[in-house]
């Protein structure tokens, strides 16, 4: 036990003898909505993300969405295709989709289009949503 507690000391000491540096990168957003007669039934975001692991882009497709009266009319497949074309566009090299644990019929549309089942996300609430 002894042992432990003064491993996680030197790496406290560790941590203050190093440089912190704090570089803000762009990212881009690209929402593709569909609307019926001016209304918007159906909307989803392609962030497209640069890091310093790959040359290429990656694209996070976030709040794919369709009003509930327009669902099953394949809205959602749309707007899916929709950005996937765009993150293939913009030189995207992968494209991540995220989705709720309990949300089973967006899991297969997902598989349907082509996504497979790649690791977990786990987040932290930093505020509640508004």
């Amino acid at each position: 036990m002894f042992y432990q507690i003064r491993q996680t000391i030197k790496k406290d000491i560790a941590l203050e003898n190093m440089e912190i540096l704090t570089e803000e990168l762009k990212t881009r957003a690209i929402k593709i909505s569909l609307r019926e007669e001016g209304a918007e039934v159906g909307r989803a975001f392609l962030f497209i993300i640069k890091n310093d692991l790959h040359e290429s882009p990656y694209g996070l497709m976030e709040d794919v969405f369709v009003k509930e009266e327009k669902r099953g009319e394949g809205f959602g497949s749309k707007l899916v295709d929709l950005i996937v074309g765009e993150a293939r566009q913009q030189g995207c090299y992968k494209l991540i989709a995220t989705s709720r644990i309990d949300r089973e019929n967006v899991h297969e549309l997902y598989k349907k289009l082509g996504f497979r089942e790649h690791g977990k996300e786990f987040r932290i609430e930093l505020k509640n949503p508004d």
